[in-house]
């Protein structure tokens, strides 16, 4: 069914659900996969003495070669073909504009993300990436929530 999918990674415990479900379907349908990250530059204006953004953005770079490794070794052992990506963002790049992008230029027929479900203030103030993908995107987006393999309860 897909033959071609992208996954937007971030290092976090969510992402790496959306790494996972997108692993699985790429081994079942035989898909080339590509986990993405992208390096947020956003601009920072502190005028503190000693403030150094660079520190963040280098290990925001490093994070990136960190899981471009982790998931590149991954993905050979359950042989699954395709090769992790990473992108920086500019200080006026919207990263879920990043994410279309690169989803277009990889000729994805599916994008796989995972998403907090935050509401209310939470989400006002922080947005969400995965909603905008959603909103913009004119192909199909698969949402792994990150409650998503959880054990439940037993009732």
């Amino acid at each position: 069914m897909y033959t071609r999918i992208l996954v937007a990674v971030d290092g976090s415990h969510t992402s790496r659900r959306a790494f996972e479900a997108a692993l699985a379907l790429a081994k079942s349908n035989g898909a080339v996969l590509r986990p993405f990250y992208v390096v947020e530059n956003t601009p920072m204006y502190f005028e503190a003495p000693g403030y150094d953004p660079s520190i963040l953005r280098n290990r925001l770079v490093e994070e990136g070669r960190e899981l471009r490794a982790e998931f590149a070794q991954t993905m050979a052992e359950q042989g699954v073909k395709g090769d992790p990506a990473v992108s920086e963002a500019s200080s006026l790049g919207d990263v879920s504009d990043i994410v279309l992008k690169a989803a277009a230029e990889f000729n994805a027929d599916l994008l796989v993300m995972g998403t907090h479900g935050r509401r209310g203030f939470q989400r006002l103030i922080l947005g969400s990436v995965a909603e905008r993908c959603v909103r913009q995107a004119t192909l199909p987006v698969l949402l792994i929530p990150s409650a998503a393999g959880q054990d439940k309860e037993p009732a």
